[in-house]
């Protein structure tokens, strides 16, 4: 039994430190071809946004919110990705419920 908890306390340890890395990792996303790119962190916060000056059209604002939208969406989904895969690396592939470690 104090083998299981000497394991069960470095595996969260093991997490709580991969969790850490992967919030110091950021990554990349764009949409429109490049027109809207997003840098995205491992905290899952927008870290920088930049748009093609030729992206920007006064008479359609709603195609540019639309690669905004996109770009951000994918950044978003990307640096989920990359957590749950440094996760998955500790868990071997077991689902644990978010928050858990």
């Amino acid at each position: 039994m104090n083998q299981m908890l000497k394991q069960a306390q470095k595996l969260q340890q093991d997490m709580l430190k991969a969790k850490e890395e992967a919030e110091s990792r950021s990554v990349e996303a764009s949409a429109g071809g490049g027109a809207v790119q997003v840098v995205v962190s491992g905290k899952l916060e927008l870290l920088e946004l930049k748009i093609d000056p030729e992206a920007v059209d006064s008479d359609d604002t709603e195609m540019l919110e639309d690669m905004i939208k996109a770009a951000v969406n994918q950044g978003l989904r990307s640096a989920q990705e990359m957590i749950e895969t440094e996760m998955g690396k500790l868990t071997g592939g077991l689902n644990l419920p978010p928050g858990l470690f």
